[in-house]
């Protein structure tokens, strides 16, 4: 699940389940198995969290690199996905607070002094990175956190269902909608696009032509495309085609191949089992326009490595993160590809990354070059869970999509206003 992307799982409003938690005093193991090097004899100890991905090996990975390193003990806390936000929010509130933690780029954490200025280490190597993951780490000309995987998800399919079915790949909503009646059977759903929809949130409205803030930091999502997008996504709901209640969720690849829907929303993470399952049938496909004004878009999620600013142990964070993000090109390289397919940030791997540079792979890279949208830094959590509204309300609900698009407008405003003034 290697991309619970910030735009896209399912939230609550974290900080104030964090502080909730914090008083609950839930917090001082959450991982269990820490992985501990033990053997740095540095004296140091620090302590990293991770989510847990679902790719088999990437736990043992993660704690073999921090075992390798000899510049401090470093205890890893692998967290359940589902989980791991409120954890990560909880303990940042406290003294057991992670010297070293993933997260994705949001410009709360680099305003209440949360994350360190990396800055520093990333300057010698910024050309080596994609400039759309250095831009959406940046705050005023400072660079927090370094990006260790890019993340795209589309739609997979299975052409063979298509080619029986007699239909094309989906160009427009509308489209995709009619594949999904076309596909459904007694026993398989048309599509699958997350149990709560709300991955989608984010692709619809780049789809629609519209995007979720101006580059000056406005509102961009409350648009009449936007809101047509979500009476189209009603349809589907209320159909009958859509799969609702999959064991796992939308980024687990296990409701495709095992046959319970034709077409899912996922990530390239999860191509390998899906090939070990399905050989070669199977297809992506972007996000399909939404109006006629619309483009096809490509959600780029993925996963950042911060230091904690208000830990004891700064500087031997960013010693550490240095030396396995910046210099560690091998273990870099092996994070991205030996397990899920990830796409390396630094241009320098993701050309040598031979794993993706044929087939599905390759295409998947190709549609995240052409369509893919990257992480705002100000698109925040309390702004995500609006949209999460939006989608709660007018889309498994049957709420006015405008009236929801302008109810989300005013309480995004009103966090750009704490934000920006």
């Amino acid at each position: 699940m290697s991309a619970m992307s910030n735009s896209n799982w399912s939230r609550r409003s974290l900080f104030r389940a964090a502080a909730g938690m914090a008083a609950a005093g839930t917090l001082a193991a959450c991982g269990g198995n820490n992985g501990r090097g033990g053997s740095s004899g540095s004296g140091k100890n620090l302590v990293q969290y991770f989510h847990a991905y679902g790719e088999a090996g990437v736990e043992q990975a993660v704690k073999r690199y921090a075992k390798a390193y000899k510049g401090a003990d470093v205890t890893t806390q692998w967290i359940t996905g589902s989980q791991f936000e409120q954890k990560l929010f909880a303990a940042l509130l406290t003294k057991n607070a992670p010297d070293v933690f993933e997260f994705h780029p949001q410009i709360q954490l680099v305003k209440s002094g949360q994350v360190a200025d990396l800055t520093d280490i990333i300057e010698p190597v910024k050309d080596d990175f994609n400039p759309a993951d250095i831009k959406s780490h940046t705050v005023d000309g400072k660079i927090y956190g370094v990006r260790m995987i890019d993340d795209p998800q589309f739609f997979f399919y299975r052409p063979s269902l298509f080619e029986k079915a007699k239909i094309e790949v989906p160009q427009t909503l509308e489209e995709l909608i009619e594949a999904a009646a076309k596909l459904k059977t007694s026993k398989v759903k048309g599509a699958f696009l997350g149990n709560d929809i709300t991955p989608v949130q984010s692709p619809l409205i780049w789809s629609a032509g519209a995007d979720t803030l101006t580059e000056d930091n406005k509102v961009a999502f409350n648009t009449d495309a936007v809101a047509e997008g979500l009476k189209q996504l009603r349809s589907l709901f209320t159909s009958g085609n859509l799969l609702l209640d999959a064991p796992a969720d939308w980024w687990d690849p296990s409701a495709f191949t095992q046959g319970l829907t034709a077409i899912q929303w996922c990530g390239m993470w999860a191509m390998p089992a899906m090939q070990q399952a399905l050989g070669d049938d199977i297809g992506i496909f972007p996000f399909p326009k939404v109006g006629s004004a619309g483009k096809q878009s490509v959600t780029n999620g993925g996963w950042s490595m911060f230091v904690n600013a208000k830990g004891d142990n700064v500087e031997a964070a960013k010693e550490y993160v240095k030396w396995l993000w910046i210099e560690q090109k091998q273990y870099q390289e092996d994070f991205a590809t030996s397990y899920g397919f990830h796409i390396p940030p630094r241009t320098s791997i993701a050309q040598s990354a031979t794993k993706l540079k044929s087939g599905l792979p390759a295409e998947g890279v190709k549609l995240f070059n052409e369509f893919g949208h990257f992480d705002n830094i100000g698109w925040t959590q309390a702004m995500i869970s609006s949209i999460n509204d939006v989608m709660a309300n007018s889309v498994r609900k049957d709420g006015d999509p405008k009236a929801q698009l302008a109810a989300a407008e005013k309480k995004v405003d009103a966090e750009l206003k704490k934000l920006f003034g």
